[in-house]
């Protein structure tokens, strides 16, 4: 196990906390007021620039995937019992597409140990986090960069090392980082969802079917990741320190970008156009 933590410190932890304590220093020398909020941002968008060429391939993979889904249930009802039979089909169906079954999983399994690394970096820089600035001095590859205990952590007006649990002891106002965390998550868990499928008078009863498959792949979609994610991260940020709901946010708000600009607005569509229509009438 100690030789895994000397891997991924080597390979991931290390470069990243190198990165970010070297924005830090570099905003601290010019004193730039909240060094270490804008040091986080600044590293959630350029790491999030790296992988976005992977997050590309996820997006489209996710998407080609759930336009599939009505033709996967036909194939499952037409080799009921033949495992062998549905599982050529299934290859020759991905295959026709241009379809790879992997093409959404590889590259979140490349995206992790570097989300792991930047989530480690930030937990251990943030002053009363419980981080460790030993640990991240161990790790600094130029003794100039080691970092003093007493960082400043405040970020407009935010100490970035409280947690809005604690909202009884700082106000009530730290209830909002929660709350936008969840909105956002929410935004983008809608977003990747495909976009809502239009019934006409006219759609022949293959259509018909077709769309009704994918209605019901979007309702066990939705269910299970629209409305459970947000809960989750908004409780995970109500419970974590504020500087991570500064990375998650810039990284989530970035998603959305990334969605939007590869996908469209997809589950979000309808929601969209509601309130464009509401503006427009007024």
């Amino acid at each position: 196990m100690s030789g895994i933590i000397a891997i991924f410190d080597t390979l991931f932890f290390g470069p990243v906390v190198n990165l970010l304590v070297l924005i830090f220093s570099g905003l601290q020398a010019i004193h730039i007021p909240g060094a270490l909020g804008f040091s986080i941002v600044i590293l959630t968008v350029a790491i999030r620039i790296l992988v976005w060429p992977f997050m590309a391939a996820q997006i489209k993979a996710t998407k080609k995937m759930a336009e599939l889904k009505p033709h996967l249930d036909e194939l499952k009802v037409k080799h009921k019992g033949d495992k062998q039979a549905m599982a050529q089909a299934q290859m020759a169906l991905y295959k026709e597409h241009g379809v790879n079954p992997a093409g959404g999983c590889l590259p979140a399994v490349i995206q992790i140990p570097v989300f792991i690394a930047l989530y480690q970096s930030i937990i251990n820089i943030l002053p009363g986090a419980g981080g460790h600035i030993d640990k991240i001095n161990s790790l600094l590859y130029f003794p100039q960069l080691k970092l003093a205990a007493n960082l400043d952590p405040n970020f407009f007006g935010l100490n970035l090392g409280i947690k809005p649990s604690d909202f009884g002891k700082y106000g009530v106002l730290l209830l909002l980082i929660p709350l936008v965390t969840a909105l956002l998550t929410f935004v983008q868990s809608k977003m990747a969802l495909p976009k809502p499928v239009k019934k006409y008078p006219s759609d022949s009863p293959k259509e018909t079917k077709e769309k009704a498959g994918m209605e019901e792949s979007m309702g066990q979609v939705q269910s299970q990741m629209v409305y459970m994610m947000p809960v989750m991260i908004g409780y995970f940020a109500f419970s974590f320190p504020v500087g991570l709901a500064i990375y998650w946010n810039t990284y989530t708000i970035l998603g959305i970008l990334q969605q939007h600009r590869v996908a469209g607005w997809g589950g979000m569509a309808d929601l969209i156009n509601k309130i464009k229509n509401g503006k427009s009438t007024k």
